[in-house]
């Protein structure tokens, strides 16, 4: 009986320890639905939270006024598992970052893609990131910002079924995210670094 509580113990404990030394990050990529569904499938990933960042309205909502904002996701990860840096690397393989209008077929400024950064060593990052993603393309230009985090404010009550749309309603999920073209273009500019399944 007593091993079992020091088993249960030490369960709690490292629980408790993994949650504490977890990480967020930021980021937009569009429809927040499919930003969701990749993200959740990265190893080292452990949660992902649909909402907006990016802009000064107070409790943006989808149906309402969301004015300023991006459609965003809150990655919370394992930095033991998994580097910002990685996380970064698995974000541009899945947007379309020549894109200044919006995403696929999701347009206007709240479907931009952009990189929220929380402190310097993030900005340093993403920005070494950058410079290595246009690399890749001489001949296109990079238009994905890298902005200073602001508040990131979760989809919830009457708008709570955006988290996890992809679980909950999956064939209507698939149907928008084959109907908007997303896989097709990410296809198109990554080939074999796209990593949709």
């Amino acid at each position: 009986m007593k091993t079992k509580r020091i088993f249960i113990l030490c369960v709690m404990l490292l629980s408790i320890a993994t949650h504490a030394f977890a990480k967020t990050a930021v980021v937009a990529g569009g429809c927040f639905w499919c930003m969701e569904s990749d993200f959740e499938k990265l190893e080292g990933v452990t949660d992902v939270i649909s909402g907006f960042a990016g802009g000064t309205l107070e409790k943006p909502t989808y149906n309402g006024n969301h004015k300023g904002h991006y459609e965003a996701v809150e990655i919370t990860y394992d930095p033991q598992k998994l580097s910002y840096k990685q996380l970064l690397d698995y974000y541009w393989v899945h947007i379309d970052p020549f894109d200044d209008g919006g995403q696929f077929c999701d347009r206007g400024h709240s479907y931009m893609a952009a990189i929220f950064i929380a402190d310097d060593e993030e900005k340093k990052i993403a920005e070494e990131s950058k410079v290595e993603t246009q690399a890749m393309f001489p001949d296109q230009k990079i238009v994905t910002p890298i902005l200073p985090a602001t508040t990131f404010w979760p989809i919830h009550g009457e708008e709570s079924y955006h988290q996890d749309y992809y679980k909950e309603n999956p064939i209507r999920y698939n149907y928008y995210r084959w109907g908007c073209g997303r896989d097709q273009r990410v296809k198109e500019i990554w080939g074999d670094k796209a990593t949709h399944k």
